[in-house]
């Protein structure tokens, strides 16, 4: 089997930061170009970068949640622009807010089909979620490191709640020294 690590796609970073103050939203809708503002439907306003694509979710609160962005170093320059159009409009900002990676979603493949009915089994049944009428993925909780692996019959996986891209290397480790251990793996 080749090494599934090398097939470790990030698909989504998350994180979060703040401005320090509240902001009028209705206000900052109408000077910030293609913003997007619609309070009834969403409570944030959603203002997206090209490059790096993302979009920033801006609130009242001065709270700001980036998403949509490949890597950690991209949602970090997504923000810092954010943070250069919001100066631009006379808000008061620290040079270097504080940005904190929430969540990376990463998806990689195992080469090959996998059996989950005897992966829920062989895994033991309180890390593991299987109800193939409900979701055609297992569910599995790693602890260490702290992430969501779902395992399709494809061989697929998607690994969610990483804080840095290490984690989906070390969860896809300890997925397949595991299913090995189990003699699930060709």
């Amino acid at each position: 089997m080749d090494d599934p690590k090398a097939t470790i796609n990030i698909e989504n970073v998350v994180a979060s930061t703040g401005i320090a103050q509240e902001l009028d939203l209705q206000s900052v809708a109408m000077d910030l170009e293609g913003a997007d503002y619609d309070p009834e439907q969403f409570p944030g306003l959603v203002y997206r970068t090209q490059n790096p694509k993302s979009a920033a979710l801006i609130f009242r609160s001065g709270k700001v949640v980036c998403t949509g962005a490949k890597s950690t170093a991209d949602v970090h320059e997504a923000l810092h622009l954010v943070f250069d159009e919001l100066r631009a409009l006379d808000i008061p900002i620290e040079d270097d807010p504080e940005i904190t990676v929430q969540n990376i979603v990463t998806s990689a493949d195992l080469g090959e089909d996998l059996n989950l009915n005897a992966i829920a089994i062989g895994l033991g049944l309180e890390n593991i979620e299987y109800e193939p009428e409900q979701f055609p993925g297992l569910v599995y909780r790693l602890d260490d490191p702290d992430v969501v692996a779902l395992l399709f019959g494809s061989g697929k996986l998607v690994i969610t709640g990483g804080k840095k891209p290490e984690d989906a290397e070390v969860a896809v480790d300890t997925i397949v020294e595991q299913l090995d251990e189990l003699g699930l793996l060709a």
